[in-house]
């Protein structure tokens, strides 16, 4: 193997393969900073244009705009809460939260420093545990997705906190907007009103850029008198505090990430939710997520970072894409005449090491770039707001449009911006509704494939008999009901001169700087 490696990596060091990577990570940023158009479509516009290079170089220049994207559509989720791609949409939770509170520059930054070690680290089990991996997740049929589904679901339990009526709500309403499109099993359209428009599904991107941009801009102008952030640039920089509070959720967004992408179809958006969701449980700071805590923003985004590199797991090894974007360079592998599969690591190990050795270059010329050009991102905060909607209007209608060339897009970006004006006025959670949005289809496809499977004898008799599904579902148990034993079993201490002490601290000059956060102390717990 470590020959094949450094014969991979001499042949990823070459001047011209250099070049074609550090286009691939530029044009990749610049792709995931315009909404709607994401990795999948840049992948699939510029596989032409790669047809005159080698293969190895065509792949590397690819693989390049997949990374680049995940960097650069982080950067609108956190600054204008436009998240350009779906895997992006955690972090506009608490990426933009901070970035209204006057951090956009550490929110950027520690996005960047995350998903680069994420990355790295992934990277390097990547290639120590590709064969291993590839054969576990050969295993890995109908039931054990479907289990992986249900673990999924149970993750809204913990987005809902304490609101967990809303919360069940909107996670059930964004399965139910999931169910729209043609059936999987049946073939039969549903909820599509006779249009045609609709028998895909309605759009996900589309409904996010609705949700997230158009819904904050609308919940903005309603409060009116917003004022732009006014920081300098010293306090960009991350402090020790900064970086102490995200190192284990780095290391827990990279677990989460790289064990889910390794997965056929689980893709890097589930992994990102599901790094948020074990946030809520484990973090030390787990009350401040949603607020602009640092943990929420590093966490998603080395899940997403190592996700996006254990994603060729199943890709090379079994010739099964990971997710959609890497469902597009299965395609180009097959144009370049190249066969994934359990054997390509034997038939052609100079790409394929090669391949994966840019990953790393990769990583680095995307830190390089990201990390100096975080402060002046956060800069574009300080443009007066009647000139900045303007902007964010425009962009997102015509990222929207870009995905198909249709109004329809559009309309559905319009729909969703009252929908998500409306939730912000009556203070329902967001989290929960994108999450049933994402799970939706891939816990119908894996019901109705497991259901297939057993036939007569039902969908127990499968799911029951694997022990990799057993072990998911019963961690899924834990995760809803552990939460609510130790609440019990906890026991209550009173408190005796329980009067609260309200400290009211001023906001950091942020889009709205009539913002205050109301802290109680209890004098008898400390």
């Amino acid at each position: 193997m470590w020959e094949n490696l450094a014969a991979g990596a001499a042949a990823a060091v070459t001047p011209e393969n250099l070049l074609w990577c550090f286009i691939g990570a530029v044009l990749g940023t610049v792709i995931g900073i315009l909404p709607g158009l994401g990795s999948a479509t840049g992948v699939a516009i510029l596989i032409p244009v790669t047809l005159t290079l080698s293969p190895l170089t065509a792949l590397i220049m690819l693989a390049g705009i997949y990374h680049g994207a995940q960097f650069g559509s982080t950067t609108t989720a956190i600054l204008i809460a436009t998240p350009g791609e779906s895997s992006s949409v955690v972090s506009t939770f608490d990426g933009y939260q901070m970035a209204r509170k006057g951090r956009a520059g550490q929110a950027l930054a520690i996005s960047t420093i995350g998903a680069f070690a994420a990355s790295v680290v992934s990277l390097g089990f990547l290639m120590l545990l590709a064969p291993s991996f590839a054969r576990l997740a050969l295993n890995f049929g109908p039931p054990e997705m479907l289990a992986i589904m249900v673990l999924g679901l149970a993750t809204i339990v913990v987005f809902s906190g304490k609101a967990l009526v809303p919360g069940l709500m909107m996670g059930l309403l964004g399965i139910l907007v999931a169910c729209v499109g043609v059936d999987v099993g049946s073939g039969t359209p549903r909820y599509t009103f006779g249009e045609v428009n609709l028998f895909g599904g309605l759009p996900f991107v589309e409904v996010m850029i609705g949700l997230f941009a158009l819904g904050e801009l609308l919940n903005q102008l309603h409060r009116g008198s917003v004022t732009p952030i006014r920081t300098r640039f010293r306090d960009l920089l991350l402090t020790r505090e900064d970086l102490r509070r995200s190192v284990a959720p780095t290391v827990r967004g990279g677990v989460v990430g790289f064990l889910l992408g390794c997965l056929p179809g689980a893709g890097t958006t589930l992994a990102s939710f599901m790094a948020y969701g074990a946030e809520k449980q484990f973090s030390r700071n787990r009350r401040e997520l949603g607020t602009g805590a640092i943990e929420g923003v590093v966490a998603p985004d080395a899940a997403t970072g190592a996700a996006s590199n254990a994603n060729f797991v199943p890709t090379l090894a079994l010739g099964v894409p990971g997710g959609a974007t890497t469902a597009v360079l299965l395609g180009a592998f097959l144009v370049y005449g190249i066969q994934p599969g359990p054997m390509l690591f034997e038939q052609q190990p100079v790409l394929v090491w090669g391949l994966l050795f840019s990953f790393l270059v990769g990583s680095f010329m995307l830190l390089v770039l990201n990390l100096p050009l975080a402060p002046v991102f956060a800069q574009i905060l300080r443009v007066r707001y009647a000139f900045m909607y303007p902007l964010i209007i425009a962009t997102s209608l015509l990222g929207a449009y870009s995905v198909k060339n249709s109004m329809f897009s559009v309309w559905v970006v319009l729909v969703f911006g009252v929908v998500g004006y409306a939730m912000k006025r009556l203070d329902l959670p967001m989290a929960p509704l994108v999450l049933g949005l994402v799970i939706g289809p891939l816990f119908e496809k894996a019901l109705v494939q497991t259901s297939a499977l057993a036939g007569d004898a039902g969908i127990a008799s499968l799911v029951l008999t694997s022990p990799a599904a057993i072990t998911v579902l019963a961690l899924a148990l834990v995760l809803v009901a552990g939460p609510l034993l130790v609440a019990r079993l906890r026991p209550q201490r009173v408190v005796e001169d329980a009067a609260p002490e309200t400290v009211t601290v001023g906001a950091p000059a942020g889009d709205d700087q009539t913002d205050r956060t109301t802290r109680t102390d209890r004098q008898g717990d400390r």
